[in-house]
C-alpha cells in the first residue's frame, strides 16, 4: 500500500525534489512521516530518473537530511507525545536520507554526531547525536570514522553511572545493529567487547552482545562474518551472566545461549570453541553425528535454567532430577573425561545457592555435594575453584543445616552428613599434588568471613572425618589456628568448643609432622581453651597423647634444639628445652615492672602434661609396673629449684618469681575429671607432691611480698592478685595431698591477716596520700578476702580457730562501708612508667576496693548472721540490731549503685541476709533493695560474660527461702513486688533462654530440699511452694516457641549433647541446663517427689490442679477454634499433662469436685493430643473411683447440638471401658448402660461419629459377651450382624479403609491407660504418635540429664512400654492426604515436569502482513483505536481468548497473534466468546517481531513493553500516546532480552503484595482498560 501511494504521488509531479520542498514546509510529524514514505521509495529505486535530476535529488535530499531532519532527532518542541512521534519520523526519514546519498552524508553526519559527543550537549544532544551515527553507520566507509564511531559507542557502553543506564540501552537498541550491519565496523566493536583490555562489566556486554545478535550469529550461514560460538570469552560472558543477581542480565544470556543453540542445531556443521588448556574441554563444540544428543542436552539444560527463574520449590524440584541426565551426557564413559564443559554445570549450581529462596539453595547443595557419592565425576580445576568458591558461601548460610521432616531430635542434619562424605571423596579423587593446595584453601576460606557457629561446627567436623592423609604444613597449621580464633566469637559455648575438639582432630589427621616443628604444634594447642575442648582425660586429650607418641621423633627439628641423646624422645627433649628457656631471664628485664604474658606460662604447663600423659601411655604399652616418672622430675626440677629458692634469696629478678608462679599456679589449677581422689590420677598426684615440698618457701615469699611494702605500683597489683589466686591453691594442695603442711598454712594466714588489718588500721594524717600506701591499703584488704574465702572454701582446714580471725571480725564489723580511696596525685617522681600504662584504671583499683569490703562483710554476716557477737567496748554497741542491718542495707543500696555491674555479687548476697529482718520494719528500704537489683540485672541481658553470675545471685537474694517466707507471711507490698518480678523475669526468659531455669531450679531444691544453715533454717520451707504457686503454674506451661534460628541452634546443641565422650565439649563444658525444656522438666520433676499424704503437699497439688484447669478453660474462652501447634495448642497441651501427673496423687472428695470441670474441658473442640490426656484422665479416674460413672453417663444426655464437637472423646473412654471397670464388682449394669449408650450413637448421620461408636459397640459387646449378659440374647443377632457387616463391607468409598485405620490406631490398638501411665508417654510418646510439633516432646534423656532434682530410685512410673514406643505416628483422620502419592525426594526419575520454554523455531513470514490487517479491517467495518496489542509471544490458547475478548471490548485496532491457528482452539474459543469475529487479527511469528516492531516505529508509533525494570514507568503516572503499541511477555520468560532495545518505554503495574506478577491477560486487561480510559477523556476535553 505504501508502495502505492509512493508511486502515485511521484507520478503526479514530475519533479521529485520539489516534492521534498513541499512535504517539508511547513514541517509536522504527518509530513515527515510522508516524506519517510516518498525517501523509502526513492532510494529503493523508484521512478527512474535522468542523471541531472537524480544528481538534484541527492542534493535535496541531502539538505532535507541536514536542515529538516537532524535539528528534530531530538524530538523539538511541543506536547510529548507530539515530540516523540516527531522525533521518530525524523529518524526515519534520514536513514533514508542517508540510503538515497550515500557515504558523503553518513561522513558528515558521523562527524558532527561524534563532535556534539565530544562537547558534552546533555543527555538530550547525546541521544540526538547517538540516533545520527545509527542512521550513519551502514553507509560509513573512511576506517578511520569508522573507528571513531566504534570507539563512541562502546565508550557509552562501558559508562558507569545512574543516568548512564539509558544512553547504554539507547546505544544497544539502535547504534550497535547498525555497526553490526558495517562489515568494517563489526570487527572493532567485537574486540571492544570481548578483547583483552577495557572490555565493560558483564551485565553491559550482554547488552551489547543482545543487540548484536543478528550480526554476531545470523540465521543465514551465506551472510556469516564473525562467529561468537567459537570465542571462549563470548562463553565466559554468557555464564557469567547466567548467574547474574540481575534477572535482565540472565534473560539476556539465555537468549544469546538459545540463539547460538538455535543456529549450531539448524546448521549442523562441524565447530569447536578453541579450550582454555591441553586437558580442559571446549566450552563449546557442536558435530552432525552428535546433533540430537546435543539437542537433547542443551534443551534439558534451558529447561532448568528457565524454571530456576520461578523460585518456587514445588516447581522447581521436580526438574532437579534432570541435572542428572546432564551428567551423563557430559561425561565420556570411555575415556572419563569432560565432553561438555563442567562450568555450564556450576552455573546451574551457582543459581541455585544465590536464590533468595533458601529451600531451593538448600536443594542446590544438598544435590552437589550428592555428586561424588553417585558420580564419578572427572578431575577439574574449575571444581576445585567453585567448591572454595560459591560452595562454601552457600555453606556459611545456618538454615540450610536444619533437620527435615521426621529425623529425630539429636540427629545429625542430612548437609552435615553430605558434608562429611562429600569432603572426603573429593579430596580422595583429587590427585596427590593438588590435596595440600586445595586444604590450605579450603581451611583459609573459614577464616576470611565471619562465620556462626553452625556452619562453623559442620565444616570443622568435615575436616575432622577426612581419612588421615600428610597434606598441610606450617601454613595449614597456622590457618587451622586462624579458624579456631573465628570459633571464639560464638556466644554458644558447647558449639564452639565442639568446632575446637573436630579442628584438632582435622590437625592431627592431616598434618604432615615431618613439616611442622613441636613449638608449632603447641603454639596451636594452646589455642584451644581447656574449659571448652582440650583437658586431661578426655578421649580427645588421650587421642592427642598417641599422636604425639606415635609421631614423636618424626617432627621437624626446632632451630633451637640442643639434645641429640638418643634414649630420650624428641617431645621430652623439647620440654626440656622449652622450661629451661621459660625460666631463664634476660638481663635488660630484670627489674621490668610489668607481668610477663599468661601465655608461656599455659603453655609451658600445658607441654608438661602432655609429655607426661605420652610418657606414662609409653611406659603402659611396654608393660612396665612401677613408673619412675624420671622425665616428669626433670621437667618440674627447674621450676622446683627457683621456688626453693623464693623464701630466702631475696635477689631473685622479679620476672623470674613472676614466671614460676605463673607455673606453678598453672600445674596447680589442673583437676582430674575422672578421678574424684587426686591420688588415683598417677601423674597429678606426682606433680603436686613434688610442688609440696618449697610450699613453705612459697608462703614465705607471698607474706613477705604481701606485708613488707614491696608492693608499690598500680602495675603491682597484677602480681598480688597472682599472689592472692596461689593461696586457696596451696590450701588445697596440702589439704589433698600433705597434711603436714597445713600447720605452715595456718602460720601464714595467722601472720597475713594480722598485718593486713594492721596496715588497713594506720592512719595516713597527710591531705594527699601517696600512691605507695594506697596500693598497700589496696592488697592488704584484698588479703582479708581472700582469707575470708579460704575459710568458707575450706571448713576442714579448722581455720577459725586461729586468733586472728577474731580480729578480722571484729575489723570487719566497726570498718566503714563503702570506704573509697582517695586518688593520688601524680606530682611524685615515678621510677618507671608502670602508672601510664598500667593494666588498671584507679576507678577499678577502688571499685575493687569496695568489692572486697563486701566481700569480708559476708563472711561476717554468715559467720555470725544476728551482728551480736560485736565487741561491747565500742560505742557502735548500743545500736539495736535492727538499726545496725538497716545502715548496712542503706549502704548496700549505695554500693549497688557505685560498683561496676561485676562486682556487685558479695553486695547481693549481704542484702540477702539483711532483708529478711528488715521486711517488717523497712519494707519500703527492702523494695527499693529489689527494684535496684532488677535493675541492674535487666540491663545486662546482652552481656555474656557477667550476665548469669548476676542472675544467679540476684534470684539466691530475692527468692531465698527466708525472704520469701517473710514477704508471704506479711502479705505486703514486698510480697506483691516477688510476684511482679516473677513474671518479669519469665517475660524475660522468652528471649533470654535460661533464666527461668535459674529461677525454677532454685525454688525448688530450695523448697523441697531445704538446707539448714547459719542464720537458722525456715519453720517449712515448702509454704513458700504454696505462696508463690503462680511459679510452678507458669514453668508447667512455659515453652517459646522459638523463632526458625533459635529452633536450629537448639537442634545442633542435641546433636553435640548426643555426640557423648565423643566429642570432649560434652565433658569439659559446664551444663547449664538452660534448655527451655528444662523448666518443665524441673516443675515436673518437682511434682513428682509430693506426697498426698502430707498435708502441705496435697494442699499445693489441688492448688495448682484447679488453676491449671481455670487456665485450660480460660485458653478455650479465648478462642473456641485453634490451629493445630498454635500457641494455643501448645498451652492446652502442657495443661493436660500436668495434670495427668499430678492425677494419681489427688484423693476421692478433690476429684468429685473438680471432676466435672474435666468433662467440661471434654466438650470442647480439642486438638487430638488434648482430646487424648483428656480421655486418659477420665478413664484413670473412673478406673480409681467407679462411682463417678454416672457423672460421666450425663456426659451423653445433653443435646446433640453441644455434643456434636465432642461426643469422639466421651466414646473413646468407652472403648477402654474393660480399664475403668476393672475395680468394680457389679459390672452387668455399667455394661447395660454403656450399650443403650453406644448403640444410639452408632446410627449418627456423621460418619466418624458412627465410626467411634462402633470402636465403643465392639469393645462393650465383648465385655457382654464375656460375662454372658443374659438381659442382651434379643439383640444378639442385631449388635453382632452389624458388627460382621462393618467388617466385611465393600464399596467404592473409603468406608472400609477407614474402619481399618481406626482400629489399628494407636489409642484403640496399642494404648493402654494404666501400663502406659509414664513420664515417657505423657511427655514424649504420645506427643509423638499425636504429631504434635517436635519441640513439645521431651525424651526421657532430658529428665536423666537434670539432676538437680533427683526422682527416687522406686519411683516406677517412667519408661513407655516398648509395644507403643515403637509405633509411628499415623492419624487414621489423617491419613488419606496423599497417601498414595508419597514423595521420593528426588530418587526416581519424573517423566513429566512443567516445560516454560519459548518456541524458537522460524517459520516462513507472511507476504504482507498489512495487507492482512487492512483485509480483516475492511471486512469487519469497524472503526478502531490506535491501540494494537502484541500477543505474538503468549502460547496459551486461554491467555490468548481472554485477551481477544477484552481487546475487542475497549477497541483495540488489533491482536497481533504468534499463529492464526489459535482461533481453532476450543479453550480459546471459550474464553473469547465470538470476540475472534469482530476483531482485527494479525499473525506476526516471534521471529518477525523486530521487523514487525520496527516497521510500526516508523509509522509513528510509540512500542510500550509490560515489563518490570529498574527504568520502568508506574501505570498509575504514565501518560499513552494515541499511537500506542502494547507488547505483552511470554507467561514465564517476559519480554526476550532482544526485544528489550526495541521498546520505547517499559510500564509496571504497581504491587502492594509478596507474589511477583500477575497473569499476562491481567496485565494486559489493565494496561488496555487505562489506555482506554485516558483517550476517553481527551475525547471529552476535545468536545
Amino acid at each position: 500500500m505504501e508502495v502505492v501511494l509512493a508511486d502515485a504521488l511521484l507520478s503526479r509531479c514530475g519533479d521529485p525534489c520539489a516534492l521534498l520542498r513541499a512535504l517539508c514546509a511547513p514541517l509536522s510529524a504527518e509530513g515527515l512521516e510522508a516524506l519517510r514514505l516518498l525517501l523509502q521509495r526513492l532510494a529503493a529505486g523508484g521512478p527512474q530518473l535522468p542523471p541531472g535530476q537524480a544528481e538534484a535529488l541527492r542534493g535535496a535530499a541531502w539538505a532535507v537530511a541536514l536542515e529538516q531532519c537532524r535539528p528534530l532527532l531530538g524530538g523539538g518542541e511541543g506536547p510529548c507525545g507530539e515530540r516523540a512521534r516527531l522525533g521518530r519520523a525524523a529518524r526515519g526519514a534520514l536513514r533514508q536520507c542517508v540510503r538515497l546519498c550515500g557515504a558523503p552524508l553518513a561522513a558528515r553526519l558521523a562527524r558532527d554526531a561524534l563532535a556534539e559527543l565530544a562537547a558534552g550537549g546533555g543527555a538530550a544532544g547525546a541521544e540526538a547525536a547517538v540516533e545520527a551515527l545509527a542512521a550513519a553507520a551502514p553507509r560509513l566507509e573512511e576506517p578511520a570514522l569508522v573507528a571513531r564511531c566504534v570507539a563512541a559507542a562502546l565508550a557509552l557502553v562501558r559508562e558507569e553511572g545512574e543516568g548512564e543506564e539509558a544512553a547504554a540501552g539507547l546505544v544497544a537498541g539502535r547504534l550497535l545493529p547498525a555497526l553490526g550491519g558495517n562489515g568494517a565496523a563489526l570487527p572493532r566493536v567485537w574486540e571492544g567487547l570481548l578483547g583483552a583490555g577495557g572490555a565493560p562489566r558483564a551485565g553491559r556486554a550482554l547488552l551489547a552482545l543482545s543487540a548484536l545478535a543478528d550480526a554476531l550469529l545470523p540465521r543465514d550461514p551465506a551472510g556469516a562474518g564473525l562467529d561468537a560460538r567459537l570465542c571462549p570469552r563470548f562463553w565466559r560472558v554468557v555464564q557469567e551472566g547466567l548467574t547474574e543477581r540481575d534477572g535482565l542480565c540472565r534473560k539476556r544470556a539465555r537468549y544469546l545461549l538459545k540463539r547460538a543453540l538455535e543456529l549450531s542445531g539448524g546448521q549442523g556443521a562441524e565447530l569447536r570453541c578453541p579450550p582454555d588448556g591441553p586437558d580442559e574441554p571446549s566450552l563449546f563444540w557442536w558435530s552432525a553425528e552428535k546433533n540430537e544428543e546435543l539437542l537433547e542436552f542443551w534443551e534439558t539444560y534451558i529447561l532448568i535454567m528457565e524454571t530456576l527463574e520461578g523460585n518456587q520449590i514445588h516447581v522447581i524440584k521436580p526438574v532437579l532430577p534432570k541435572l542428572n541426565s546432564l551428567y551423563e551426557h557430559a561425561i565420556s564413559g570411555d575415556k572419563g573425561c569432560w565432553l561438555l564443559h563442567p562450568s555450564w554445570h556450576m552455573c546451574i549450581y551457582k543459581r541455585m545457592f544465590e536464590s533468595e529462596n533458601k529451600t531451593l539453595t538448600k536443594e542446590g547443595v544438598l544435590h552437589f555435594l550428592e555428586l561424588y557419592e553417585t558420580k564419578h565425576l572427572p578431575n577439574s580445576l574449575g571444581f576445585s575453584e567453585f567448591v572454595i568458591g560459591p560452595l562454601m558461601d552457600a555453606l556459611s548460610e545456618s538454615s540450610l543445616y536444619s533437620r527435615i521432616p521426621g529425623q529425630l531430635m539429636g540427629a545429625c542434619p542430612p548437609l552435615g552428613m553430605r558434608l562429611q562424605k562429600f569432603l572426603a571423596t573429593y579430596l580422595m579423587l583429587l590427585p596427590e599434588k593438588e590435596k595440600g593446595s586445595f586444604l590450605l584453601k579450603f581451611i583459609q576460606k573459614m577464616t576470611s568471613r565471619h562465620w556462626c557457629a553452625v556452619p562453623i561446627l559442620f565444616l570443622s567436623m568435615a575436616l575432622a572425618y577426612i581419612p588421615a592423609c600428610k597434606v598441610l604444613g606450617t601454613e595449614g597449621l597456622h590457618a587451622l589456628r586462624d579458624v579456631l580464633q573465628c570459633t571464639m566469637i560464638t556466644h554458644q559455648i558447647l558449639l564452639r568448643g565442639a568446632a575446637q575438639c573436630y579442628l584438632l582432630q582435622a590437625a592431627m589427621h592431616l598434618t604432615d609432622v615431618e613439616k611442622v616443628s613441636l613449638t608449632e604444634v603447641s603454639s596451636f594447642l594452646l589455642s584451644l581453651r581447656p574449659e571448652e575442648s582440650l583437658r586431661r582425660d578426655t578421649m580427645l586429650w588421650k587421642e592427642l597423647c598417641s599422636w604425639l607418641q606415635v609421631n614423636d621423633v618424626c617432627f621437624r627439628k626446632s632451630i633451637t634444639s640442643d639434645f641429640e641423646h638418643q634414649e630420650t624422645s624428641s617431645l621430652c627433649q623439647y620440654v626440656r628445652s622449652l622450661v629451661g628457656e621459660y625460666l631463664k631471664t634476660p638481663a635488660s628485664e630484670r627489674e621490668n615492672c610489668f607481668m610477663p604474658d599468661w601465655f608461656e606460662a599455659k603453655l609451658v604447663a600445658t607441654m608438661i602434661l602432655l609429655a607426661a600423659d605420652v610418657e606414662q601411655m609409653r611406659n603402659k604399652y611396654s608393660e612396665k609396673s612401677n613408673i619412675e616418672w624420671i622425665e616428669l622430675e626433670t621437667f618440674l626440677n627447674p621450676l622446683l629449684d627457683v621456688l626453693m629458692k623464693l623464701g630466702s634469696n631475696a635477689y631473685i629478678p622479679t620476672l623470674k618469681t613472676d614466671k614460676s608462679l605463673q607455673l606453678l599456679l598453672k600445674l596447680l589449677q589442673t583437676r582430674s575429671l575422672k578421678c574424684s581422689n587426686t591420688q588415683d590420677d598417677g601423674v597429678l598426684f606426682f606433680v603436686w607432691k613434688s610442688l609440696t615440698t618449697p610450699v613453705e618457701s612459697i608462703l614465705e615469699f607471698i607474706l613477705r611480698r604481701l606485708t613488707t611494702n614491696e608492693l608499690s605500683t598500680v602495675g603491682d597489683l597484677d602480681r598480688c592478685d597472682l599472689y592472692l589466686a596461689l593461696i586457696p591453691e596451696i590450701v588445697n594442695l596440702c589439704l589433698q595431698v600433705s597434711w603436714k603442711k597445713v600447720p605452715s598454712v595456718k602460720n601464714f594466714i595467722l601472720s597475713l591477716t594480722n598485718a593486713s588489718i594492721r596496715n588497713l588500721q594506720e592512719r595516713n594524717f597527710e591531705e594527699e596520700p601517696k600512691l605507695k600506701e594506697q596500693i598497700q591499703k589496696v592488697a592488704s584488704m584484698a588479703s582479708l578476702t581472700a582469707v575470708c574465702e579460704i575459710m568458707d572454701q575450706n571448713p576442714e582446714a579448722h581455720l577459725e580457730s586461729l586468733p586472728s580471725v577474731r580480729a578480722l571480725k571484729r575489723f570487719v564489723s566497726f570498718s566503714p562501708l563503702n570506704d573509697v580511696l582517695k586518688k593520688q596525685s601524680y606530682t611524685e617522681e615515678k621510677s618507671s612508667s608502670c602508672e601510664e600504662t598500667a593494666s588498671q584504671g584507679w576507678g577499678k583499683i577502688v571499685a575493687r576496693y569496695v568489692h572486697d569490703q563486701w566481700v569480708c562483710l559476708r563472711f561476717l554476716l554468715n559467720s555470725c548472721p544476728s551482728l551480736s557477737q560485736e565487741n561491747e567496748e565500742t560505742p557502735e554497741i548500743s545500736l539495736p540490731t535492727t538499726e545496725r542491718s538497716r545502715n548496712i542495707l542503706e549502704s548496700a543500696l549505695e554500693a549497688l549503685t557505685i560498683l561496676p555491674s561485676d562486682q556487685v555479687l558479695p553486695v547481693l548476697d549481704c542484702m540477702k541476709i539483711l532483708v529478711p529482718k528488715l521486711l517488717d520494719s523497712a519494707e519500703s528500704l527492702c523494695i527499693e533493695a529489689f527494684d535496684l537489683a532488677w535493675k541492674i540485672v535487666s540491663s545486662l541481658s546482652n552481656t555474656q560474660l557477667i550476665f548469669w553470675s548476676n542472675v544467679k545471685a540476684f534470684v539466691q537474694f530475692i527468692f531465698d527461702t527466708e525472704v520469701l517466707a517473710v514477704a508471704a507471711s506479711a502479705k505486703g507490698q514486698a510480697y506483691a513486688k516477688i510476684k511482679e518480678i516473677i513474671f518479669k523475669l519469665i517475660d524475660m526468659s522468652t528471649t533470654k533462654t535460661g533464666v527461668f531455669n535459674v529461677v525454677l531450679r532454685h525454688c525448688c531444691t530450695s523448697w523441697i530440699f531445704p538446707t539448714v544453715n547459719g542464720r537458722g533454717a525456715s519453720t517449712n520451707a515448702f509454704l513458700n511452694a504454696g505462696n508463690y504457686c503462680e511459679l510452678i503454674t507458669e514453668a508447667c506451661l512455659f515453652g517459646t516457641v522459638f523463632r526458625k534460628d533459635q529452633r536450629l541452634i537448639q537442634e545442633v546443641h542435641a546433636f553435640v549433647e548426643n555426640l557423648g565422650e565423643k566429642c570432649a565439649a560434652n565433658i569439659v563444658t559446664e551444663s547449664t541446663n538452660r534448655d527451655d525444656h528444662y523448666v518443665r522438666v524441673c516443675a515436673i520433676k518437682f511434682l513428682c517427689l509430693l506426697d498426698g499424704s502430707n498435708i502441705l503437699h496435697k494442699t499445693f497439688m489441688e492448688d495448682i490442679f484447679i488453676k491449671l484447669l481455670d487456665k485450660d478453660e480460660l485458653v478455650s474462652r479465648s478462642r473456641t477454634r485453634y490451629y493445630a501447634n498454635s500457641l494455643h495448642h501448645r498451652i492446652k497441651n502442657r495443661v493436660w499433662q500436668t495434670l495427668l501427673v499430678l492425677l494419681p496423687k489427688l484423693d476421692q472428695s478433690f476429684l468429685c469436685r473438680t471432676l466435672d470441670k474435666v468433662f467440661q474441658a471434654g466438650f470442647g473442640n480439642n486438638q487430638a493430643s488434648v482430646k487424648y490426656f483428656i480421655e486418659w484422665i477420665i478413664i484413670l479416674s473412673l478406673h480409681k473411683y467407679p462411682q463417678f460413672l454416672n457423672k460421666f453417663w450425663d456426659c451423653f444426655s445433653y443435646d446433640e447440638e453441644k455434643l456434636k464437637t465432642s461426643i469422639c472423646t466421651f466414646l473413646s473412654v468407652l472403648s477402654h471401658f474393660d480399664i475403668v471397670l476393672q475395680n468394680t464388682s457389679e459390672k452387668k449394669p455399667a455394661l447395660k448402660k454403656a450399650l443403650i449408650v453406644v448403640l444410639q450413637w452408632c446410627f449418627n448421620h456423621n460418619f466418624s461419629v458412627r465410626l467411634y461408636a462402633l470402636i465403643a459397640l465392639k469393645k462393650v459387646w465383648s465385655m457382654c459377651r464375656m460375662l454372658q449378659v443374659q438381659e442382651f440374647e434379643a439383640l444378639t443377632p442385631v449388635i453382632e450382624s452389624s458388627l460382621q457387616q462393618v467388617e466385611n463391607m465393600h464399596g467404592t468409598g473409603n468406608a472400609k479403609r477407614n474402619w481399618q485405620r481406626i482400629q489399628d490406631h494407636f489409642f484403640f490398638a496399642t494404648f493402654h491407660p494404666l501400663e502406659d501411665y509414664s513420664l515417657e508417654t505423657i511427655f514424649y510418646t504420645l506427643p509423638r504418635l499425636s504429631e504434635l510439633a517436635e519441640d513439645e516432646w521431651i525424651s526421657l534423656s532430658k529428665f536423666d540429664r537434670f539432676t538437680d532434682i533427683p526422682l527416687p530410685p522406686t519411683f516406677q512410673w517412667y519408661h513407655s512400654r516398648a509395644e507403643l514406643l515403637d509405633l509411628k505416628p499415623s492419624d487414621w483422620s489423617q491419613q488419606d492426604m496423599g497417601s498414595n502419592s508419597v514423595e521420593t525426594d528426588g530418587q526416581t526419575e519424573w517423566t513429566d515436569v512443567q516445560k516454560k520454554i519459548i518456541p524458537w523455531k522460524n517459520s516462513t513470514p507472511s507476504s504482507d502482513l498489512e495487507m492482512v490487517f487492512q483485509d480483516r479491517a475492511a471486512k469487519l467495518g469497524k472503526s478502531n483505536s490506535r491501540l494494537i496489542v502484541v500477543a505474538s509471544l503468549i502460547d496459551k490458547p486461554t491467555n490468548l481468548g481472554g485477551l481477544c475478548r477484552t481487546s475487542e471490548i475497549f477497541g483495540a485496532s488489533a491482536l497481533v497473534v504468534g499463529s492464526l491457528h489459535y482461533i481453532q482452539d476450543k479453550q480459546f474459543q471459550h474464553l473469547s466468546v465470538s470476540a475472534e469475529q469482530w476483531l482485527p487479527l494479525v499473525e506476526v511469528k516471534p521471529s518477525q517481531l523486530v521487523d514487525y516492531l520496527q516497521q510500526k516505529k516508523t509509522e509513528g508509533y510509540t512500542i510500550i513493553g509490560v515489563e518490570q525494570t529498574a527504568k520502568s514507568f508506574d501505570l498509575t503516572e504514565y501518560c499513552f500516546p494515541e499511537k500506542s503499541l502494547l507488547l505483552l511477555g511470554n507467561e514465564h520468560e517476559g519480554i526476550p532480552a532482544n526485544l528489550i532495545h526495541h521498546l520505547d518505554v517499559c510500564v509496571e503495574i504497581p504491587q502492594q503484595g509478596i507474589i511477583r506478577s500477575l497473569n499476562v491477560h491481567v496485565s494486559g486487561a489493565l494496561l488496555i482498560w487505562e489506555y482506554t480510559r485516558q483517550q476517553v477523556i481527551k475525547q471529552n476535553q476535545q468536545k
